[in-house]
């Protein structure tokens, strides 16, 4: 009931607004892993994914996404459910940048975890860069931030390089794994018809506590990652 709630608040919100110039899209993706940073969410298992996102030409959004999730024998959650809203706009003719708040929700809601992250990126051209903030990271009462850099480069005939790498940092990680770690990733995209393809290597190993972990839960181990999406409406 409490997130048919939020739900329906969310409808309610983009349907007032619907009257001005705005999109409504969906996209749908289907992966090898859900990854987070570097760490598996679904212990390497195949991820379902969907996001319902609400743009409106005056750079105000708002959107909402779902996943499966796997966090083993030690809580009940079996999906995740992120609701978010912010603001982008341009620099100049190339630069732009985006402001927002992601609010991370997991169900069954026995384990009552659910944390917020606010978020700043500034791009030009092909690369960006977005700083993450939480003040009580994962409901630990803790802080962490997450700094990224990531680069999508065109190819020819509709292939793309993609780079990434972040940083983790913050009390959180201080307290809990004896300091931050880097993760990162490298891969070849591919746009064919409505569909995006991506197959990466993808490396969060420098958590060495989590390299590796039993069945696979949390683990931070380098992995192969393939996922195809397509957005809605073609």
């Amino acid at each position: 009931m409490k997130h048919s709630a939020r739900f329906a608040a969310l409808a309610l919100t983009i349907g007032s607004v619907s009257a001005a110039q705005a999109e409504v899209s969906s996209t749908i993706t289907l992966a090898s892993d859900y990854d987070f940073r570097g760490i598996t969410q679904t212990a390497r298992d195949p991820a379902l994914q969907a996001s319902l996102d609400w743009s409106s030409e005056s750079g105000f959004y708002l959107g909402t996404w779902v996943s499966n999730v796997d966090f083993g024998d030690g809580t009940k959650a079996d999906f995740e459910w992120d609701l978010l809203g912010g603001y982008r706009g341009s620099i100049g003719e190339d630069g732009g940048f985006d402001i927002g708040y992601v609010q991370y929700n997991f169900e069954p809601s026995g384990d009552k975890l659910q944390f917020g992250e606010f978020y700043a990126g500034v791009s030009y051209k092909a690369v960006s860069a977005k700083l993450w903030y939480a003040d009580d990271f994962s409901n630990s009462g803790k802080s962490a931030t997450y700094l990224e850099g990531n680069a999508s480069i065109p190819l020819p005939k509709d292939f793309g390089l993609a780079l990434h790498a972040g940083y983790s940092d913050g009390d959180y990680w201080d307290a809990t794994y004896d300091g931050g770690y880097l993760d990162w990733s490298i891969g070849v995209t591919k746009s064919l018809g409505n569909f995006a393809l991506a197959l990466k290597w993808i490396d969060g190993s420098d958590l060495k506590a989590t390299d590796g972990t039993p069945g696979d839960v949390f683990t931070s181990e380098g992995k192969v990652h393939f996922s195809v999406a397509t957005t809605l409406p073609w």
